[in-house]
């Protein structure tokens, strides 16, 4: 007798909602039709189901993403780096207290209190006749972010190995919900021999069919469930084994929309924004925003992340900016609106001679027009780079390039040999945009203000009316 056991599956949603609808009713149409064969599924989601992006998410602090999923009748799920690092302490150890679905992950710990009551290591459930599943959950390690939120991230593959040997002897099957990418995925199947699948997620990549590594099936769909993923394991119950194993991904996008989650949506979406249309400023006259030059509003946010982070300089990029802001009232949502990232302040610490180059580098024009996508960054372009603490002069030549003509930090030149705290955007931290920041030996990141905070303290500090009387 043989026996298949389905796992359907989302990963990376990041709040986009656009998708949701067509993929909750795929995932309910499926789990309906396993019920009704009296076949054992289970619906999973991989992590960064919420980003602080979206106005249902900023308002709810995730926990409408949580009612969502209840909705749809999720069993499992790990956490993700967005659930993980983009709120405070306490609205992360409260996100899944009403959720009616397993959180499993095994590399989370609470460095300040207990551990929240819905985190888990890893979950035992069963197949219909009988068969064994253990499940754990493993999360990227951004420990220099997770530790000034009161939480710790162990070592994926250390934590693993832990686990891994007592789920063999309660298990017939190990099967990993890894928020932790493709190359981890992959070292991890070429490492250990005992996990069966790893349904994977963190860095985006679509594994239409899956890999298959030592014997690990391997499996992915993407981001924002344009597409969902299906799992399929055989159990040969005379051989006690799993004798075939399939991935696939379904292309969501043009299915038919689930109504009730359409309905939940909307009313979602109309909650959250009465909860963010209370006023925080009152604005005499509309600030511009340009991603190409010079603005007001940018100079007052370069001058108070300068401020904030007591650093001896900053510079932060235009295009964090998204739209301008008309005179009258603004509120938090139009706060979130122009300025949604989920990014944090940050001071790395930089000699003279590096922070000459970096502030060449932010210069041209391969990174102020550079279309980021990650890091954070949910905008269009980089944008013209701002500076508080410096004085820069710089010239425009024939080649339509902006160069460096002089650069003084209180009245002086540089000093090349002098090292010099500078203020930024993580998202200068992390990848190759500025190499000299992601290199700095000293990173210090300032957890959970977003630099939409900042921008609240610069409009009501700068620019409100009481401030311009």
């Amino acid at each position: 007798m043989q026996e298949k056991l389905y796992f359907y599956y989302t990963n990376d949603l990041h709040s986009n909602f656009a998708n949701w609808s067509r993929v909750a009713g795929y995932l309910k149409e499926q789990k309906e039709k396993a019920l009704e064969r009296n076949e054992s599924c289970w619906l999973v989601d991989i992590g960064d189901h919420v980003d602080r992006v979206d106005p249902i998410a900023e308002a709810f602090m995730g926990k409408a993403n949580v009612r969502l999923m209840n909705d749809v009748g999720y069993d499992l799920a790990t956490l993700g780096n967005n659930e993980g690092i983009t709120m405070a302490h306490e609205d992360l150890y409260h996100l899944y207290d009403d959720a009616t679905f397993e959180v499993v992950c095994a590399n989370l710990h609470s460095l300040s209190d207990d551990e929240p009551e819905w985190l888990q290591a890893s979950v035992h459930v069963n197949s219909a006749s009988g068969v064994r599943l253990g499940i754990i959950g493993l999360t990227a390690p951004f420990n220099a972010f997770y530790e000034l939120l009161g939480w710790h991230v162990s070592d994926p593959l250390k934590t693993l190995e832990k686990h891994v040997q007592q789920l063999k002897k309660e298990a017939d099957i190990i099967v990993l919900l890894s928020h932790l990418g493709l190359n981890e995925d992959q070292e991890i199947a070429r490492r250990l021999d005992d996990v069966d699948v790893i349904i994977g997620g963190h860095t985006h990549h679509l594994l239409r069919t899956g890999e298959t590594i030592n014997n690990t099936l391997i499996t992915a769909a993407g981001k924002h469930c344009t597409f969902a993923g299906e799992v399929i394991l055989t159990w040969d119950h005379a051989k006690q084994t799993v004798v075939k194993k399939e991935a696939y991904t379904k292309d969501v996008s043009h299915l038919p929309k689930d109504m009730e989650t359409v309905q939940t949506l909307h009313a979602l979406s109309d909650r959250a924004d009465a909860l963010l249309e209370q006023p925080i400023v009152h604005l005499e006259r509309p600030l511009q925003v340009k991603w190409f030059q010079h603005t007001a509003l940018m100079q007052r946010l370069t001058d108070v992340l300068k401020q904030w982070t007591n650093a001896d300089a900053a510079l932060l990029n235009a295009g964090v900016l998204l739209d301008q802001l008309q005179a009258g009232d603004v509120t938090s949502k139009d706060i979130h609106r122009i300025c949604p990232h989920p990014i944090n302040p940050c001071v790395v610490e930089l000699y003279g001679d590096e922070l000459m180059e970096v502030i060449r580098a932010s210069l041209t024009k391969d990174l102020t027009e550079l279309k980021l996508k990650g890091f954070g960054f949910r905008g269009e372009v980089i944008g013209k780079m701002i500076f508080s603490g410096l004085d820069v002069e710089t010239v425009t030549r024939e080649d339509g390039n902006e160069y460096v003509e002089s650069v003084q930090f209180q009245g002086e030149k540089l000093d090349y040999d002098k090292k010099y705290v500078v203020a930024t955007a993580d998202t200068f931290t992390f990848g190759r945009l500025l190499p000299e920041v992601a290199k700095s030996e000293v990173k210090r990141y300032f957890l959970p203000e977003f630099l939409r905070d900042l921008l609240t303290y610069a409009l009501k500090d700068y620019f409100s009316s009481d401030t311009m009387r």
